[in-house]
C-alpha cells in the first residue's frame, strides 16, 4: 500500500466529496482547518468501531497494589494506549456467557491473579492499516465533513449512506477471516454521524 498518513485519508474524503485536495493541516483555509478538527476523534471512535486486525494487541497484566473496596480480590490497570478491550483470558466480550470481571473506568475488577486480554490499540500509524481501515476511515471523514465543506445535506446523507454499507460489508469479512466477534460501538459512530438506520451488532 502506497504511504497512508492522515493527510492523506483527508484528503481522499475531500476529493470523495467534490472538493480539492490538502497538503497539510496547518494551510489556511477551511478544509485543513475542518480535518484537522474532526480527524483525532474520528480516528478513535473508527479504531473502536470494528476489531480491525491492524490495531489488535496482546499484553498480560498484573495487579495493582490496592485491591477493590469490595466484591473482587484484585485489580488491573489496563494498557494506556487501549482503546477498547477485546478479550479477558478465554472470554470474549460481547459473548454470551458470564464474565469474571468488570470493567470500572480505565480498571478490571477480577478475582484472576494476572490478567491476559487482547484489545484494539491506539494505533496512530495509519502507514500500518490494513486497506479496510483506511477506507473506513476516509468515508467516516467523508460523512463528517461533508455538510460543513459543502453544505449538502443530499452529499452528506449519500456519504452516511455508503459508511453503513461499507461496516455491514466489514463484519462480513470480519465473520470470515476469524472467530465471531463483537462489533461494538456502531452507534457511536452513528451519533456522531446522525444516522438512524446503523447496523446494530447482532441484528
Amino acid at each position: 500500500m502506497k504511504s497512508v498518513s492522515p493527510v492523506s485519508i483527508c484528503t481522499q474524503a475531500l476529493l470523495s466529496i467534490g472538493d480539492k485536495p490538502i497538503s497539510s493541516f496547518t494551510e489556511s483555509n477551511d478544509r485543513a482547518r475542518v480535518c484537522a478538527n474532526v480527524y483525532p476523534t474520528l480516528r478513535d471512535a473508527t479504531l473502536r468501531a470494528h476489531p480491525w486486525n491492524s490495531a489488535k494487541k496482546r499484553a498480560t497484566l498484573a495487579p495493582l497494589a490496592d485491591a477493590p473496596a469490595f466484591g473482587w480480590a484484585r485489580q488491573f490497570l489496563l494498557p494506556s494506549d487501549c482503546l477498547r478491550l477485546l478479550q479477558v483470558g478465554a472470554h470474549v466480550i460481547g459473548v454470551s456467557g458470564r464474565p469474571d470481571f468488570e470493567l470500572e473506568g480505565r480498571s478490571v475488577l477480577s478475582n484472576l491473579r494476572s490478567m491476559p486480554i487482547r484489545y484494539i490499540f491506539a494505533n496512530y500509524n495509519e502507514s500500518t492499516w490494513d486497506s479496510m481501515l483506511v477506507e473506513a476511515m476516509v468515508l467516516t471523514v467523508a460523512a463528517s465533513i461533508a455538510y460543513p465543506i459543502t453544505k449538502s445535506t443530499t452529499l452528506m446523507q449519500a456519504k452516511q449512506a455508503e459508511l453503513v454499507t461499507f461496516y455491514r460489508s466489514a463484519r462480513a469479512v470480519n465473520g470470515q477471516e476469524e472467530p465471531p466477534e463483537t462489533l461494538g460501538d456502531f452507534p457511536l459512530l452513528a451519533l456522531r454521524m446522525g444516522v438512524s438506520d446503523w447496523p446494530v451488532p447482532g441484528r
